[in-house]
């Protein structure tokens, strides 16, 4: 077998297709969307080997490096291998080409990291390369009715209005607390200074798929800290930012988080009032990190009692 390599072209993406087919885990099928021509803005690089067979090449593994947005600390990497090409040391070269990229990135980062699902080839390839577990995430569907209602002030409309409102995905306040929680509970992968434009554009615009928010604020004489007036409205205790799925039927994809100046006792709570209230009528999707401590607190239960399942693996993000 002779292989060469060479950088990404147009037109690779329909020959590895019909090479690889369908992608075989949840985080191929997102890196693949990553596989394009190298670029220095935003800077990425990727390669291209070829089986070439009586003068003929066909493309049949691919390998990307790329900076993020967020979490600038490391660079994202991903490489792909047609089975049949397997275990002859194409995918080894390949990562050691994209070490080699990575020394010349702009940012100065060489760190690598990915994600694989546990068990599969990409895992044990991700083993085999020294990349090791920083983090576990899953998708949790949440069943109508999982969690009671919570009861807000004396009972009345009134009082349930002032602490459960929808709210504008434009709000400056939602922002602020959408990119305070980000950067909280992804402390393990910093993501560096997230100012009010960017989480606009990576949570909350028409770009990013949200089609609503709501919120559920303290109540109006409450703060959360000594020398923290009470604001005019309550504060944001808890947020829930739902996702377009195409079909008004299908489980709902939600982003729900927390004030996290809250104590861990409060953020569970509120992480709990909110949930209740959005998936009372209908399943809602959630994807969770083991750095999500309430919202992980509320919903291991969940899980236990059947009142809630994993959908798909497990994805870990493995990394130098």
């Amino acid at each position: 077998m002779t292989v060469e390599y060479r950088e990404w072209r147009e037109g690779d993406d329909l020959a590895l297709l019909e090479i690889w087919g369908g992608p075989e885990t949840l985080p191929a099928q997102q890196f693949r969307a990553a596989l394009a021509p190298s670029s220095n803005t935003p800077w990425r690089r990727c390669i291209v080997a070829e089986d070439v067979v009586d003068g003929v090449a066909i493309p049949v593994a691919a390998a990307v490096v790329h900076e993020a947005s967020l979490h600038p600390e490391r660079l994202w990497a991903y490489i792909e291998v047609a089975k049949d090409h397997r275990r002859n040391g194409i995918g080894a070269t390949l990562l050691t080409m994209l070490r080699r990229e990575a020394e010349l990135a702009p940012s100065g980062v060489t760190k690598l990291r990915s994600k694989v699902e546990p068990g599969t080839s990409g895992a044990a390839f991700a083993e085999w390369a020294g990349l090791v577990p920083i983090q576990r995430s899953q998708l949790v569907v949440v069943h109508p009715e999982a969690l009671k209602l919570p009861v807000f002030g004396d009972g009345s409309e009134e009082a349930a209005s002032e602490q459960f409102e929808d709210l504008a995905t434009g709000s400056v306040e939602l922002s602020d607390v959408v990119g305070r929680y980000y950067t909280a509970v992804h402390h393990w992968d910093n993501p560096g200074e997230l100012g009010i434009p960017t989480v606009q554009r990576m949570f909350l615009d028409e770009l990013s798929g949200a089609h609503g928010a709501v919120v559920l604020r303290a109540p109006k004489a409450s703060a959360f800290g000594a020398g923290v007036p009470a604001a005019r409205k309550g504060r944001i205790r808890a947020f829930a930012i739902s996702y377009a799925t195409g079909n008004a039927d299908d489980t709902s994809e939600v982003f729900l988080g927390h004030e996290p100046a809250l104590d861990a006792g409060d953020a569970a709570r509120a992480v709990a009032e909110l949930l209740a209230l959005i998936a009372y009528q209908h399943p809602v999707l959630l994807e969770v990190d083991d750095a999500m401590v309430a919202l992980r607190e509320v919903l291991d239960p969940l899980l236990a009692q059947g009142k809630a399942h994993v959908e798909g693996a497990d994805t870990q993000v493995v990394s130098d």
